[in-house]
């Protein structure tokens, strides 16, 4: 595909949003509440617990070994085909994909770019949150798994929190953040966290995950959701930036093709016999002789251009010259008008 018609197509779904710049009286913008505070608040302190309790190895750490000696998948094996496909509802790529088609078309029925942008901030700060506390306690799944009591901290893992619960958290959940009216956003959140918990306690029954890493990504995901209030202003700022790139984009683009709309005209075959060969009839120019003193004004030669008109001349050198009435020869010395030779004339005597 050529970069015109690519260019010619986002110009139509931008050319959607100029339908409708003011964004609808049913869209309303979550605001950051009291109640959201305190849920925040009570979420966070949640999380605090865990990863202390995880890093002073207290009883949650006995639970996740019982849990892990347990092995579920062995308990409950004719439901492993279809947790292999449910678990993939907690990947960042395909539940991505899966939920940004859909804001997508939000976004064109809507004609606001914010469902997109909401998406992006969301999980750039999971991505920012969950890796760095992951990368930063280093924590070994249950396959991987050295010390029996122990809580596999520091050992170069990356499973706590569980990205899966956290990721399916954040993904589903953005649709009821993003609902337009009360009952679609209790719905919403209702199935986002059937899916969240399923997903978690899915990769519980696989053992790839201890239960504390699970608990810890519900609290991750739900933290992050709870704070999009706070980038409301950001994501505001991000859709009017765009929105002026865009029309500046297009400002430039049209003042080009307005450029190279008027192409200069080549000269014809005829207007350029004429160019060469006024160019040849041009007389050089000769230094001015002296003049001597006491002559008065001198008058000195000037060469004068001739003037090129830019229209193309009917060159008219195949017509026939015209000659003068009359001959140019000169007249004989010995032959009078009459047309008699007066050498012929006989000699009179006498």
């Amino acid at each position: 595909m050529r970069t015109d018609q690519i260019f010619t197509r986002l110009e139509r779904v931008f050319a959607r949003l100029d339908r409708e710049p003011e964004r609808p009286a049913h869209l309303q913008v979550p605001q950051m509440s009291r109640h959201r505070v305190v849920l925040f608040g009570a979420t966070l302190v949640f999380y605090l617990a865990i990863v202390i309790g995880v890093l002073t190895t207290s009883w949650l750490v006995r639970l996740d070994w019982q849990l892990m000696f347990f092995r579920p998948y062995e308990q409950w094996p004719q439901v492993h085909a279809f947790l292999d496909y449910l678990v993939v509802l907690g990947q960042r790529g395909p539940t991505s994909m899966m939920v940004m088609a859909w804001l997508g078309w939000r976004c064109w029925r809507q004609h606001t770019l914010r469902p997109l942008i909401t998406l992006g901030v969301a999980l750039l700060a999971l991505n920012v949150t969950v890796g760095s506390v992951k990368l930063g306690l280093g924590r070994l799944g249950p396959h991987y798994a050295t010390q029996i009591g122990s809580a596999e901290m520091f050992g170069g893992g990356d499973i706590f929190p569980s990205g899966h619960t956290a990721n399916a958290v954040v993904t589903w959940g953005i649709l009821a953040y993003l609902a337009s009216t009360g009952v679609t956003r209790r719905v919403l959140s209702t199935a986002s966290a059937i899916v969240a918990l399923s997903v978690g306690a899915t990769t519980v029954y696989l053992g790839t995950h201890w239960v504390s890493d699970v608990l810890l990504g519900w609290a991750a995901g739900l933290l992050v959701l709870l704070a999009l209030p706070w980038f409301e202003p950001f994501i505001a700022r991000t859709e009017a930036f765009i929105m002026e790139q865009r029309v500046a984009w297009r400002l430039r683009r049209r003042s080009g093709e307005g450029a190279a709309a008027l192409p200069v005209a080549p000269l014809t075959a005829q207007a350029k016999v004429f160019v060469q060969r006024a160019a040849e009839a041009l007389p050089v120019a000769e230094e001015p002789a002296a003049v001597p003193a006491g002559a008065g004004h001198a008058t000195t030669a000037r060469t004068a251009a001739p003037h090129v008109s830019a229209r193309p001349h009917v060159i008219r050198s195949e017509r026939t010259p015209v000659t003068p009435a009359g001959s140019r020869r000169p007249p004989h010395t010995d032959r009078d008008r009459t047309g008699r030779n007066p050498a012929a004339r006989p000699v009179a005597g006498g």
